[in-house]
Formats: C-alpha cells, sequence, structure tokens
C-alpha cells in the first residue's frame, strides 16, 4: 500500500540525514569534533619501539630494559637480573658478547636522541649477560619432539639456531671444520673485543642443552650431503663466508696481498705475531678496522726471515716463534676506504679508536693496481683520488699515486668455501634462500648467516630465529604463514596476563546468555573490560605493524640526563702495541639500573600517572591493584570520558591514541 502524500509530510515518520539546502561536504574531524568534545576516546595502543624495530635480532629491548629499570616485575622469587636475561635470550643467547661488540643499531634508532642521548643499550645488555654468566643461568629445552635437525657451521649463526630448535624440543647435530666452536666470533673478532671466557661461556651454554657437537669435520668431505640428508629430518646451512674476496684490480695475486678474514683467522688461531713493514688495509668496515687494530697491537719486526712474513704464516700453516718477535716495534698501519670518512661502513666508534691506537685512516681513494718487484711480491698499491663533490663518486684523473707497503689486505667482502658441496653455491660465492629462508627446490634445506649475505652478528642471530621457525612448520607439516611487517619478538600482553595468573576467561558462545547479556550480542564493553572477562579491554596490539616514532612522544616529560658509560681503556698509539686487555669496563649494578631509567618506553605505558592526573573528567583510572600487570596499568570509563584528547597528549610514550568511541 502506498503512503499518502499527507502522511509523507508527517517530520516524525522518519529521520532525514540531509535537510533541505545540505549539499556542502564537511570534513570528518569537523563532524567529530565539537568545541571541546568528540566522539574520539582514547584507546592504548602498543607499538614497537624504534630500537627494537632497529636491531636485527629482533629483541625486545623495551621489555628487558624496563625490567631492569623495576616496570615489569617477575613472578616468584626470581631475581630482575634473571628476568631481564630469560627476556633478553628469547632472541638473542648471546648477550654478554654482543653487549661488547654489536655496533648498535638500536641505539642509532633510539628515540631518546631527540632529546639529548640514546640509552646505551648495549652496556645494559652487557651486565645482563655477564650477570648469567657469573652466576651460571641455564637454558631449558623443550619437551622431545623426535625430530633431529643438522647443523653445518658452529657460528653464532649455527649456534643460535640451536638454541632456538633445542627450546622447541628438536634434537640438534653441529658440525663445524674447526677445532673449536665460534665461527666469525672465534676466528674473526680479536680476543680483547670478544674475551675467550666470555665467548665459551655463552657457547657452552647451549651446547648443555643437549646439543651434539662434531668439531674437525667437514660436510662435503668427511661426510656427505646424502648421508645427513638420510640420517636427519632437516638441515640447516650456516658455514658463514670464510673466504675473502681479492682485489678486483690488477696484481692482487700477488703473494703478499691477502684477505682480511685469512688475516684475523691467522691472528685468532695463535700463529700470526707480527707484521714486516708497513701495512695497507682496503674496507671500511669493521672486519678492516679489525685487521688495522690487530697489525698495530702484534707490531712491526724490521728484517724478519722470509719463511716468517706474514702473507707466509696466514696462507700456510705455520706459526711464528715467540722468541722470534720479542723484538717487534710498531707497525706503520693505513686503512683506506673508498668512502669518506664519515661514511665508512665501520661504526664511529671503531673508528675512533682506531684512530686513537694509531692507525692512519684515509678516505676517498680507490685502489688502481697493485704494484710488484722482481721477485712477484706487492711493492705498492697505486689508488686514485673520488671526488664526492656531485654527490656519486668520481675518480678524480690523474691523481693516481703510490702507497709504497710490504703487505696489502683486502677486507672489501667475503664468500663461503663450498668444497664438497658446490651444488648450493650462487655465482657469488654465497646461497639464495627465500623469504623463510628454505633452499629453492630442495625440501628440508634451509639456510641462514654470512652466507646468505654477510653483514653484522646480530644480523645472523635474527636469521637464525625466523629460519628455524621455518624448520619448525616444516617438521610438523604446517603452512609457513607470511612473515610480519615488523619482524621481531614482540612483548606479548596476553602471555604476560597467564604469567601473572591474570589471563582472560576462555570466550563461549553462550557466556552473554549466562551474564544477562541478549543472546547473539558479543560486546565487549561490560562483560569483557575487566580481567575477569573474555576480552582484555581498551587495548590494541600493532606491534606487528607500527613503530613508535619521536613525534608521537611527548619529549617534554624527559629531563635531560647524561648516558651513564662505560670506562674505555683505549690504548693509545705509543701504548698499543700488545696490548690485548679488554677495551671496556662494564657499568656498576647501580649505573645499569640509572641507564635503564633513561628509557622512554615507545609505545607501552610506563606508568607515569600523565593521563590519571591530568584527565578533567576523571575517566581514567588505575587497573586495581590484584589485577595490575605490565601493559595493564590505566583503564578508561568511557562513560565519563568526552574525548578532549588531553591523555593522549600528556602520554609520553605514544601508548594513547584516540580512536571512534560510543560517546553520546
Amino acid at each position: 500500500m502506498a503512503t499518502s502524500a499527507d502522511d509523507m509530510k508527517d517530520t516524525n515518520l522518519t529521520f532525514r540525514k540531509f535537510k533541505d539546502g545540505d549539499d556542502q561536504w564537511t570534513r570528518n574531524t569537523d563532524r567529530i569534533f565539537e568545541a571541546d568534545t568528540s566522539y574520539k576516546c582514547p584507546t592504548y595502543v602498543h607499538q614497537t619501539p624504534p630500537c627494537q624495530g632497529s636491531c636485527p635480532s629482533g629483541e625486545d629491548i623495551r621489555g628487558w630494559l624496563n625490567i631492569v629499570r623495576g616496570i615489569e616485575h617477575p613472578k616468584g622469587d626470581m631475581s630482575w637480573q634473571e628476568y631481564a636475561f630469560r627476556r633478553s635470550t628469547d632472541a638473542n643467547p648471546f648477550p654478554s658478547v654482543m653487549g661488547r661488540v654489536c655496533p648498535a643499531p638500536c641505539e642509532d634508532g633510539c628515540n631518546r636522541n631527540d632529546v639529548e642521548d640514546y640509552v646505551g643499550i648495549n652496556s645494559v645488555e652487557q651486565f645482563i649477560g655477564d650477570y648469567a654468566l657469573k652466576n651460571k643461568l641455564s637454558f631449558e629445552s623443550g619437551a622431545d619432539t623426535g625430530k633431529k635437525v643438522a647443523i653445518i657451521g658452529a657460528g653464532p649463526a649455527g649456534l643460535a639456531a640451536a638454541y632456538q630448535l633445542r627450546r622447541r624440543g628438536h634434537g640438534v647435530t653441529i658440525f663445524d671444520d674447526h677445532d673449536e666452536m665460534g665461527g666469525m666470533m672465534r676466528y674473526g673478532i680479536p680476543g680483547y673485543r670478544t674475551p675467550r671466557d666470555v665467548l665459551d661461556g655463552e657457547m657452552n651454554r647451549i651446547i648443555d642443552m643437549g646439543v651434539e657437537k662434531r668439531l674437525n669435520t667437514r660436510v662435503g668431505t668427511d661426510v656427505s650431503m646424502e648421508d645427513l640428508q638420510k640420517e636427519f629430518d632437516a638441515i640447516l646451512f650456516s658455514i658463514g663466508a670464510q673466504s675473502g674476496r681479492n682485489l678486483p684490480i690488477p696484481g692482487s695475486d700477488a703473494t703478499n696481498c691477502i684477505s682480511g678474514v685469512a688475516f684475523l683467522s691467522a691472528f685468532n688461531e695463535g700463529r700470526l705475531k707480527a707484521v714486516s713493514g708497513r701495512v695497507v688495509v682496503v674496507g671500511g668496515g669493521d672486519t678492516s678496522i679489525d685487521v688495522a687494530s690487530v697489525a698495530r697491537r702484534i707490531g712491526n719486526i724490521k728484517n724478519i726471515h722470509e719463511k716468517d712474513r706474514p702473507e707466509n704464516i696466514v696462507l700456510g700453516q705455520t706459526a711464528h716463534d715467540v722468541a722470534d718477535v720479542a723484538s717487534r716495534e710498531g707497525a706503520e698501519v693505513i686503512l683506506m676506504s673508498r668512502h669518506p670518512i664519515e661514511k665508512m661502513n665501520a661504526a664511529k666508534h671503531e673508528i675512533d679508536d682506531a684512530t686513537r691506537e694509531g692507525v692512519e685512516i684515509r678516505g676517498s681513494l680507490s685502489p688502481v693496481e697493485v704494484i710488484k718487484g722482481e721477485d712477484g711480491r706487492a711493492t705498492a698499491l697505486r689508488v686514485a683520488k673520488i671526488d664526492y663533490s656531485e654527490g656519486k663518486g668520481k675518480v678524480v684523473e690523474g691523481s693516481e699515486f703510490d702507497i709504497e707497503c710490504a703487505l696489502i689486505v683486502s677486507a672489501i667482502g667475503q664468500s663461503g668455501d663450498f668444497t664438497g658441496m658446490e651444488d648450493f653455491a650462487n655465482d657469488k660465492g654465497l646461497m639464495d634462500t627465500d623469504k623463510h629462508y628454505q633452499i629453492p627446490n630442495k625440501p628440508g634445506i634451509f639456510a641462514c648467516g654470512d652466507i646468505i649475505r654477510p653483514h653484522l652478528l646480530t644480523t645472523v642471530i635474527g636469521q637464525a630465529s625466523v629460519a628455524v621457525e621455518s624448520i619448525d612448520h616444516y617438521l610438523r607439516d604446517e603452512e609457513l604463514h607470511k612473515r610480519p611487517k615488523i619482524d621481531v619478538h614482540h612483548f606479548d600482553l596476553l602471555n604476560k596476563l597467564h604469567e601473572v595468573e591474570l589471563g582472560p576467561e576462555t570466550f563461549h558462545s553462550n557466556d552473554s546468555v549466562e551474564r544477562g547479556i541478549d543472546k547473539g550480542l558479543r560486546g565487549t564493553d561490560e562483560i569483557g573490560k575487566s580481567v575477569g572477562g573474555f576480552a582484555v579491554h581498551n587495548y590494541e596490539d600493532r606491534s606487528f605493524a607500527e613503530i613508535a616514532q619521536s613525534d608521537e612522544l611527548f619529549l617534554a616529560h624527559f629531563t635531560y640526563t647524561e648516558r651513564h658509560k662505560r670506562a674505555e681503556k683505549v690504548p693509545s698509539a705509543e701504548e698499543v702495541l700488545g696490548h690485548f686487555e679488554e677495551r671496556m669496563d662494564g657499568l656498576s649494578e647501580e649505573d645499569t639500573v640509572k641507564e635503564a631509567e633513561r628509557c622512554m618506553s615507545c609505545g607501552m605505558c610506563f606508568e607515569c600517572d600523565n593521563c590519571i592526573i591530568y584527565c578533567p573528567q576523571l575517566a581514567v583510572h588505575k587497573t586495581p591493584k590484584d589485577e595490575h600487570t605490565m601493559g595493564r596499568y590505566v583503564y578508561t570509563d568511557y562513560a565519563k570520558c568526552i574525548g578532549c584528547h588531553i591523555c593522549a597528549d600528556v602520554c609520553p610514550t605514544g601508548y594513547i591514541k584516540m580512536g571512534l568511541g560510543a560517546g553520546d
């Protein structure tokens, strides 16, 4: 039946969204805000902090810093030091080593840089790791799954993978062709940077989880890939890139042109104890810095026997006699880079330390040719200047000159040794994998670490975590899912609630009826806002997709506080000869806590009370003490909230965001 014209004139018949004359569209913000109120109310949004987003191993840095400072507490009688260690090693089983040698991209990303100076994350991590070693803290293995994985290579990637696999209960056997474990941590980094007792302590803690090791065993020679595939359910390559690249210039085949990797390996094995004449190191990264610093420490012998020339020691299996090097003196070392010094890849503090130790660093130079003598040995390195005035580097014509030298060390890149495993190498001497670190078209075979792309220790540790997740899915015959945008070890509020026995109840479809709510309604405002309900209210986890930026923080909350720095013992040029002591002292417990307190807890509440103090409607409340834990400190009473957004403005960490609410 049609509606009459008279009935249509009844203004109470229906709601008209638009009135006569409404022909201009207004902005959404104009529709939301009205005077000092709005339909936007606070939501507590968990984001990833930039330190964690910058960490290649994906550590929950904010998490363990908040534990150290006393914001998050362990359950029971566990010490905060152990609790911080457990949180740190979820991602990285080497906190003591990494606290010393990691170039700390996390500190570069730290939002505290916009206040005065970054948080000394490395120094706090070293304290945590050293505490664990001193107190002999151990790792636990998961329940046995009956699956076995072979890991080829006992370097940082292989050992980190072994650790993560044992936590999941899988059996692990590590194969390595060296006498000792450690890979580049042992054979590439000098002992004054990674003390061997520290390194051994952190590696053995992983072996003690039930990892079998077969040293002095080379896969492809001593044992075949076919045998491994028969014995194990999956195989992980982590062989590293321990073959250095030669300079791609004429004359680089001279016997006294060697790689930085080979130089450091000979030193760390105890065979190389001196150089002879001027040393020129070509590079610009951390490896080149280590080569130059080692050369300064071991010193120079003027009149050296042919058999004791550095290249013969490095390339052969002989060793220097201690008596022969007793008369050594300071070596002249030049480190040159194609990049300007300020653009070199090495960490700035490493460049500064090397300069203090007497290494001459020259930037914007390109090697052109190795000049040889009649005996075929290099006598000089011919270089040309590079001009960066137009942005891209351009070799300056006619700028060539020779640098006389007795040893040239190339630290410009690395590749793998695939003897007996040639089928797995790509044309760059490395390995190809997909995003899950599977080797294409070879089911059950994975790879991680420098053999994919030579990079930082923290990078290969992060790759090991992802590779192990892929291996775990493979062993369980599960489908691999898309990796998150921010692929790190995130704080999990639900896990935290379960840890402190405050987890929400399991949801059942008939709960709404039992709780007196109309059947079919599943809103969480009333039935889920407390911990006793089946929902975590007022909380949104965006950590997998968003990083908390400094412009989202209320930086005025943070007062100027100087960084608590570790005492460094970097020798001068006059003191460097024979100086093999560790270069820095760790922080005291008191200073460690104070340094952790400088963390701004970006993207997560750190219980400052600003939102409670400044709310004019008294709509923000503390979570009851018996229901409170990390991430559940405050909640909003939406019945009182008018959407003034003051709480979001004064939140120092960017944890409070204004989202559409249910205002009247």
